[in-house]
Order: C-alpha cells, then sequence, then structure tokens
C-alpha cells in the first residue's frame, strides 16, 4: 500500500498561519450546578456556539443533583449554629468533582493545565489579566454555589481557587461561571473573525499599561471616583456548615456545634471578612 504525503496548504491556516494542516487548541470547561438547562441554553448562541461547532472548546455541563444519593435528591441542609437560609451539602459535590478528576490535589491533576474554581462573593475578583492566565489551561472545572451558600469544607479542601466576578450577591454561581468562559473563550485562536480586535481592546495588557502610565503622569483630580469610604468597607460573610458533621475526617468547628450562641456570634464576627 503506498502512503502519500499529508499535502500541504495553499493558503496559511487560520489558526496558526502555517501552510500545514493543524488542530486547533482545545479547552474544556467542566459545571456543576442545580440547574442545567440555564447553562445549556446560553452556548447555543454567539461566539461560543461557534467555538463549541469548530471543536475550540468543549462544555460538559454536570447536573449536581445526580451525585445525591436519596430519593429526594436534596443538595443543601440548614446551617450548624443558625441563621437564615440553606446551605449547600459537601458530600454531593465532592462525588461530582471526583467523577471528573478535578479534586484539589487530585492524582490526575497536571500542573497548569487544570483548574477547579468555586464562584463565591468571597474570592478573587475576576479581571482580564486573570482572563489571560485561565486562557492557558486544558481544563477548568466550576462550581456553582445557590441558596445561602456552599459548605466551607468545598471550599477548604475540594477546589484550587474562589473567584467572584464583582462586589455583588447574586443568586447563583451560574452567571458568574458563563462570564468567566465568554471573557477566557475570546482569547483561544480561531475563536473571534478578526483577532486583531483582541489588540484594540479595553482591557488589553499593552494598552492598560498606557492608560495607568498616563492616568499617573497626568494625575487628572476630577476623574478619580472614591468608592469606598473608612465607614462603608465591603465584607464577605463568615465561613458556613452544614450536615454531616464530619465528612472524610473534615469536621464542622466543634463552636458552631455548642449551641452557645454568643460564643457563636463572636466567632462569627471573627471569621467575617
Amino acid at each position: 500500500m503506498r502512503l502519500t504525503r499529508l499535502t500541504r496548504l495553499t493558503r496559511p491556516c487560520k489558526l496558526c498561519k502555517h501552510r500545514k494542516p493543524c488542530k486547533p487548541p482545545f479547552m474544556q470547561f467542566n459545571i456543576i450546578t442545580i440547574f442545567p438547562d440555564i447553562v445549556n441554553s446560553y452556548f447555543n448562541e454567539t461566539i461560543l456556539a461557534r467555538a463549541i461547532k469548530k471543536k475550540i472548546i468543549k462544555i460538559n455541563t454536570v447536573n449536581l443533583r445526580d451525585f445525591t444519593t436519596d430519593k429526594h435528591q436534596k443538595v443543601d441542609d440548614t446551617p450548624y449554629g443558625g441563621g437564615a437560609g440553606m446551605i449547600m451539602k459537601p458530600d454531593s459535590i465532592f462525588r461530582a468533582l471526583k467523577k471528573l478528576r478535578a479534586l484539589k490535589n487530585s492524582k490526575f491533576k497536571i500542573q497548569n493545565s487544570k483548574l477547579t474554581i468555586l464562584l463565591s462573593p468571597r474570592g478573587k475578583q475576576f479581571d482580564q489579566r486573570m482572563a489571560e492566565k485561565l486562557s492557558k489551561m486544558k481544563e477548568i472545572t466550576f462550581v456553582c454555589g445557590r441558596y445561602e451558600g456552599v459548605d466551607q469544607r468545598v471550599s477548604d479542601y475540594m477546589v484550587d481557587e474562589e473567584i467572584s466576578i464583582g462586589p455583588y450577591v447574586l443568586a447563583g454561581g451560574e452567571l458568574g461561571a458563563l462570564v468567566m468562559i465568554e471573557s477566557i473563550v475570546r482569547l483561544l485562536k480561531g475563536v473571534l473573525g478578526n483577532e486583531e480586535s483582541l489588540r484594540e481592546e479595553t482591557f488589553n495588557e499593552v494598552q492598560s499599561q498606557e492608560f495607568r502610565a498616563k492616568s499617573s503622569e497626568q494625575k487628572v483630580q476630577d476623574c478619580e471616583v472614591k468608592l469606598r469610604t473608612p465607614n462603608s468597607e465591603l465584607r464577605t460573610e463568615y465561613p458556613q456548615y452544614t450536615k454531616p458533621v464530619e465528612f472524610r475526617k473534615w469536621k464542622v468547628p466543634e463552636i458552631l456545634l455548642s449551641g452557645n450562641h454568643e460564643k457563636i456570634r463572636e466567632w462569627r464576627n471573627k471569621k467575617d471578612r
């Protein structure tokens, strides 16, 4: 059987500019949520749909309720120490992350290629520089919280990062995950029709540096906006815990089980950030 050489392209590849066939960079996003339909509908439109069609990205929406063990598929419970609202339990999230091989410090994780993120108002604030760093990953898993919050053991032992898209509160992490994914995907080769537009955008790194330098030199006083004052600092809520009391040797703090409301209040005040 005669083998033929791989033919060269007559025109440069749109992705790498070389005159030979190539595969686009492939990136996978896993989204753990209790509302998969909300997420899936968004990916049927705009540049994300095109990126999926071109096989530049893959979206894997995971229904958290599939990893529950009771007939009611319950993913939340009341907080230890009292308080309003319900807290998402750690056990179903653990099983979902284990199935995806996305647990923190997992042996399946290759350094600088896989990352697991919990969307949380307590996390680092997302910006364009972070989007550029995350666009170098091979796979990102998002854990989308709901209700009053997520059991602190998820943040401490199961995910790599806590990230927020801004200093405000949403009903859940799904919108935050979508915002981050779109921002990251736009930076991947082959997604935008004209990649030159990336160089001209508002938060382009070079232009941002030039703008900061220019602003520093001019020191335009009338353009300054003071967002915070000493008496109006934004604070994030204390860590929350729910059932079970112990999960994989990760225990709820004893103080929250004591029933001493005064000490619980003091503990929570200390943990406020």
